[in-house]
């Protein structure tokens, strides 16, 4: 059976309007239904299939999802004048739509309030802390010191100083500080975290100096301990050498006085056993006599009455040309 143009026309002009009146929610989304810019009813939150009055009505989604915000790298000063790097990212998501819409309208004004409130809350926590305080993790978190390097500097170096809050601390001042200012606008604010510090690159210089300054500082004490220790095992050298030499020399002379004790005695018993012995004896000192103090250079002037000259005269008695 065929239908009149008529109503083939209705039939079209309704299934068109059921079209455009019919929409779907996914269980990611939320809706917000508008009229001429107004809200209508309450916001749609279940997935599922929903009507809508066409032309007249508007369907705005946003996420249900948990969304991020990563704000940029900042400078900033902290309370003893250090400037730091800091990049911070946060969680957040819808949890008032009719709020989020009514305020901020889409996810691109909520990102630019996001950065506004984030980053001035934590230019402010930065401002009020130490740079120790903003490294570190925890305020009773022990760091692992070189033993020796500390032994060495006296415990200067390598240890660091208490403090009353850490970074964990910190984040949490900022999320409570903005997620009271954040919840005006719609938004829940799930967590903040510090995603990177970095040190300004003069303050990084410097810091890299104090380093370097510190570890010649160690390096120079060590030098200091080594030529000390050095000096007192040289010493103790040299005192046990000059004794051990002493000693040496102390038995030395002890035994060459005992030898020529022992040969005097023996010579003195071999040349006192009879007149002959005795008068070789005192010719081999007479050799030895002339050998010293006689050579080709020397002019010797003896009387007849000396000794030394007694040998020098003939067996007959007279004396040599």
């Amino acid at each position: 059976m065929k239908l009149p143009p008529l109503a083939t026309l209705a039939f079209a002009i309704v299934g068109i309007i059921v079209l455009l009146s019919a929409f779907t929610v996914d269980q990611t989304e939320q809706v917000i239904i508008t009229q001429f810019g107004r809200p209508i009813g309450e916001p749609i939150t279940t997935p599922g299939l929903h009507f809508k009055m066409p032309f007249v009505q508007h369907v705005n989604r946003f996420d249900k999802r948990y969304m991020a915000w990563d704000g940029p790298m900042v400078e900033m000063s902290t309370k003893d004048k250090t400037y730091v790097q800091v990049d911070t990212f946060a969680r957040w998501r819808i949890a008032k739509p009719m709020q989020y819409y009514l305020r901020l309208r889409d996810e691109r004004s909520a990102q630019s309030r996001l950065e506004d409130i984030l980053g001035s809350e934590t230019r402010t926590a930065i401002a009020r802390h130490e740079l120790i305080e903003v490294v570190r993790t925890e305020k009773d978190r022990l760091p692992k010191v070189d033993e020796s390097l500390a032994a060495a500097s006296e415990g200067t170096i390598g240890s660091l100083r208490p403090i009353h809050y850490g970074r964990v601390e910190i984040e949490k001042g900022i999320f409570d500080a903005a997620a009271p200012k954040l919840a005006e606008f719609g938004i829940e604010l799930l967590d903040v975290r510090f995603k990177r510090i970095n040190y300004n690159p003069e303050v990084l210089e410097r810091i890299y100096q104090r380093m370097i300054s510190e570890r010649l500082q160690i390096a120079q004490r060590f030098r200091s301990e080594g030529e000390g220790e050095a000096a007192r095992i040289n010493g103790n050298k040299e005192r046990d050498i000059n004794e051990i030499e002493s000693t040496a020399y102390k038995q030395v002379q002890e035994i060459r006085g005992e030898a020529d004790a022992k040969a005097t005695a023996i010579y003195a018993q071999a040349y006192t056993q009879n007149p002959l012995a005795a008068e070789f004896y005192r010719f081999l000192k007479s050799m030895e006599t002339y050998g010293k103090v006689i050579n080709g250079s020397s002019t010797i002037v003896l009387s007849t009455n000396s000794d030394l000259f007694s040998l020098l005269k003939r067996v007959d008695g007279k004396s040599h040309p």
